[in-house]
């Protein structure tokens, strides 16, 4: 499997999401070309802020490992991630963090600031933007647009 494939198991994991009325992001943990962790955006039904779907994959990824150290690991996510979730990345020292679409308001990998190029932080991941970025920010697009169709009709 390549970037592709598992950006497309990440996509499949925003579906999820999208159908259980969150927005629609998803994210997928690699370890040697196996998928070890996989979560989706939760934090509504979950009334958890942190329940991201980089988060939630974090936490199936070190519940199957064992550990919650995740060195060699990679991270695939259909947006750009936020500060709290790059965090936990930089935590489970995860080696390698690759996302589909920017994002433009919370986005530390590039798009507001940097965080993966700090060089006074103690972890750098490398970081790969914009792998399957039309499909991934179409997913996102097409949940907000049909949630302002709904607020306008009611």
């Amino acid at each position: 499997m390549d970037d592709e494939d598992f950006m497309r198991e990440a996509l499949s994991q925003a579906r999820e999401a999208g159908a259980c009325g969150e927005v629609p992001v998803g994210a997928v943990v690699v370890l040697n070309g196996e998928i070890v962790g996989r979560g989706f955006n939760q934090p509504i039904g979950r009334h958890d802020p942190t329940a991201h779907a980089e988060v939630m994959a974090l936490r199936d990824a070190a519940s199957r490992l064992g550990n919650y150290r995740l060195p060699g690991c990679e991270l695939f996510v259909t947006l750009e991630p936020c500060a709290m979730c790059s965090g936990a990345i930089m935590h489970a020292r995860i080696a390698r963090v690759v996302f589909g679409a920017r994002d433009p308001k919370t986005g530390v990998a590039g798009s507001v600031i940097d965080l993966y190029g700090e060089e006074k932080l103690n972890h750098h991941a490398s970081v790969v933007g914009g792998v399957l970025a039309e499909e991934c920010g179409g997913l996102l697009s097409a949940f907000f647009a049909a949630r302002r169709k709904r607020s306008v009709s009611v």
